[in-house]
């Protein structure tokens, strides 16, 4: 079928088997949150054949307006969101919710792109990378005030758009640093971290030597970034004592263990552990898990959905969803790579880092190697936002491939 010419088998046979394995895990934890989501499955697979109709230009063309209304959303959540455990991450509409930064994050790869891919742009000129870091900025702040941690941290992978881009590998550690030495500080003593930064800067300082120009004006710089790293080190316990009380635990929890927090925010980690941990080599089987049937993990159909997957179908089964998202996300930069227009390209990268950090941080929470931030599975979480969302990203990049495959230029 010439129609089908430019079509990424692969990649989208990968994305169904994705969605429909993760509506049976869904449908094995709580059978009518699993028919939902095969009904949003539905509706997903609506909204991308109509992606596929669409013009290719469309999405670069509204991108500004599509990014706008992203941001519109987050900021319309403090005056109408609904609350929950201290944030107001949802609209509610009757039996509906809608998780708005889902969106926004759609909004910020197209902006990103349209910005990137002008013909103006210089990633080296200093105006331009502060604009392209506005783009992120923007809707990264106010997520910050919402305050929703988890989102904060995935709008770190537009960074790996910028930096296939051209940004400067100095820079890119930094900001890598940066976001590190914050979150670590939390919890570790701040004097090990200034430790970790002088390491850490070392080594990209070596790295990146011969792209330095020494001079007084690049040695006060690296000093003042030190000294910033340094200082928010040690403001970050200061931090810590104002959070809230169930996210500062979440933090803890990482370093004292789950077991030291049983009865609050380490009930849910533990509960997840002993139920990857007894699903050994194969699995209890389908719909057979004690825990899951038990309904021992609160959020186990959501945030912690890996669990399931880890008691009823094992390390095998496991390793096999793992290699599944690797191959995805894997074939979503290979690509992007070979896209001849710049947009197609930073997007794909933005989609790609988008995927990888949900799916990093997401796995790495449900085996505690990294506090709870509430950050879905992508196509596995329960969530029709989030189901809706990624599947919109999918179908936008699948579009724009099968448009430059077929592209006589």
């Amino acid at each position: 079928m010439r129609w089908a010419q430019g079509l990424d088998k692969l990649g989208l046979g990968l994305y169904f088997v994705l969605c429909i394995f993760a509506i049976l895990n869904i449908y094995s934890v709580d059978p009518g949150s699993g028919t939902r989501q095969a009904v949003w499955f539905g509706v997903s697979l609506f909204v991308g054949l109509l992606i596929f109709l669409t013009r290719t230009k469309f999405f670069e063309n509204l991108s500004g307006i599509i990014y706008i209304i992203g941001v519109l959303l987050l900021i319309g959540l403090f005056p109408f969101g609904k609350e929950v455990m201290g944030q107001k991450n949802w609209y509610k509409f009757g039996p509906v919710s809608l998780q708005p930064v889902e969106f926004a994050k759609i909004g910020t790869a197209l902006m990103l792109a349209n910005y990137l891919s002008n013909p103006d742009f210089n990633i080296k000129n200093r105006r331009s990378l502060l604009t392209a870091l506005a783009i992120i900025g923007l809707p990264a702040l106010v997520v910050l005030a919402i305050p929703d941690v988890g989102s904060l941290l995935v709008f770190m992978a537009y960074f790996i758009a910028l930096y296939r881009e051209g940004m400067s590998g100095w820079f890119f550690g930094f900001i890598a640093i940066l976001a590190a030495v914050f979150l670590l500080s939390l919890a570790v003593a701040p004097l090990y971290v200034v430790l970790g930064i002088v390491v850490s800067a070392g080594i990209i300082l070596l790295l990146n030597s011969r792209r330095i120009h020494w001079n007084a004006l690049s040695v006060a710089g690296i000093a003042g970034g030190i000294l910033l790293l340094s200082g928010l080190s040690f403001a970050s316990p200061f931090v810590l004592e104002k959070l809230p009380k169930h996210q500062r635990e979440r933090i803890e929890v990482l370093f004292k263990g789950e077991r030291a927090f049983r009865d609050t925010s380490g009930y849910n980690l533990l509960y997840s552990k002993t139920a990857i941990g007894s699903g050994g080599l194969f699995g209890k089987g389908y719909r057979e898990g004690s825990v899951t049937q038990g309904k021992f993990v609160p959020e186990q159909s959501t945030d912690y959905i890996f669990c399931t997957v880890g008691e009823e179908w094992g390390f095998l089964g496991s390793s096999l969803l793992v290699l599944a998202y690797s191959l995805f996300i894997g074939r979503i930069y290979y690509l992007a790579e070979n896209q001849k227009t710049t947009f197609n390209r930073v997007f794909g990268y933005c989609f790609a880092g988008v995927l990888l950090m949900h799916f990093s941080i997401n796995l790495a929470m449900v085996m505690g190697l990294f506090p709870t931030v509430g950050i879905p599975l992508p196509f596995f979480s329960y969530g029709g936002s989030s189901l809706l969302a990624f599947s919109i990203m999918t179908a936008i990049f699948f579009k724009l491939n099968y448009a430059d495959k077929n592209s006589l230029v």
